[in-house]
């Protein structure tokens, strides 16, 4: 826990800020706060239906990032010492894009076991890069590897 403000509290004043920037949007959506583990804050965003809330994810999660990023800065600027992990979702987009890359990346595995050939994959986000490691993490019959620089950084399917 960050010394000085509490979990709970840097929750409550990400929701807040959430909470105002939507009003200012004129988008109707909740904000539920949810504790993950001790050092980490989930602020999930949701509508019914959920139509409008693809402004606030952008293409490829792209708005959704900075989102979380700029509620992540207005913590800290309340927060006498260091913020914990604040992750930000909108309408559930983060478990979805994990599931779809999970998927993408068992397809893939399978060409490269199909060819023997390694392959490299387009650059992503650390995020979706973690999703597409994990997805194959119990595989034995490929590896990953992440190659190249920010924010060119990108994966590699290799036969093991």
């Amino acid at each position: 826990m960050a010394e000085g403000i509490s979990l709970a509290e840097q929750g409550s004043i990400a929701k807040e800020f959430l909470e105002g920037l939507l009003a200012s949007m004129n988008i109707q959506a909740e904000v539920s706060v949810k504790e993950l583990d001790a050092e980490t804050v989930e602020l999930a965003v949701n509508a019914d239906p959920p139509t409008e809330l693809g402004i606030l994810v952008g293409p490829r999660g792209t708005t959704l990032q900075a989102l979380q990023e700029v509620t992540r800065t207005v913590v800290q600027s309340k927060s006498p010492s260091r913020t914990d992990r604040i992750l930000v979702d909108v309408a559930q987009y983060r478990e979805r894009r994990v599931a779809a890359l999970g998927r993408f990346a068992q397809q893939v595995a399978s060409e490269v076991i199909e060819t023997g050939e390694e392959r490299a994959l387009e650059p992503m986000s650390a995020a979706d890069r973690k999703a597409v490691h994990d997805a194959l993490t119990e595989s034995g019959q490929v590896i990953t590897r992440s190659e190249g620089e920010e924010p060119r950084r990108f994966v590699v399917i290799a036969p093991a």
